[in-house]
């Protein structure tokens, strides 16, 4: 067990929208630590999806990331030598980490040119409530459901 909490790092908002969870968003993008990249790549979707949607590209990204975050996770639990599927309610903070790590690892995996192009195409699908990210949480969202009458054992 830890003897302390660890302290909390307050993120920066990013210059464009003035939002820290721009900046966190980011952050799950970069690579090799490369952040005014990533930040070039996040504007540039940006930039597309305004081209595409005529709407404001914020609430777009906002939407979509709300479509992708789960409310409930499986947590896999051994009990008298069988293995239960335990649904669990999730933190706030662990919900938006696990929808934007899948937003940006089903961009990466879609077809397209180019980083931007993909991400534009993903945040525009999952704010429509579709896209791989969305699929993503119902299918995490289904798995609770089902394993249900598991949920008395407490992971």
């Amino acid at each position: 067990m830890r003897k302390h909490k660890p302290k909390i790092r307050v993120i920066q908002p990013d210059p464009r929208y003035n939002d820290p969870m721009i900046t966190q968003f980011v952050n799950n993008i970069m690579m090799a630590g490369k952040k005014s990249t990533a930040f070039q790549l996040f504007y540039d979707a940006m930039d597309i999806i305004k081209e595409r949607t005529q709407q404001d590209e914020h609430a777009v990204w906002k939407k979509a990331l709300t479509n992708a975050m789960p409310q409930v996770q499986v947590k896999a639990r051994r009990i008298g030598g069988a293995t239960f599927q335990i649904p669990q309610e999730i933190r706030s903070k662990r919900k938006i980490m696990f929808g934007m790590k899948w937003l940006v690892r089903f961009s990466r995996e879609r077809s397209g040119k180019g980083f931007a192009e993909k991400l534009a195409a993903e945040l525009i699908a999952a704010s429509k409530g579709e896209g791989a990210a969305v699929k993503r949480k119902e299918d995490t969202h289904r798995m609770a459901e089902a394993n249900r009458a598991f949920a008395h054992f407490k992971a």
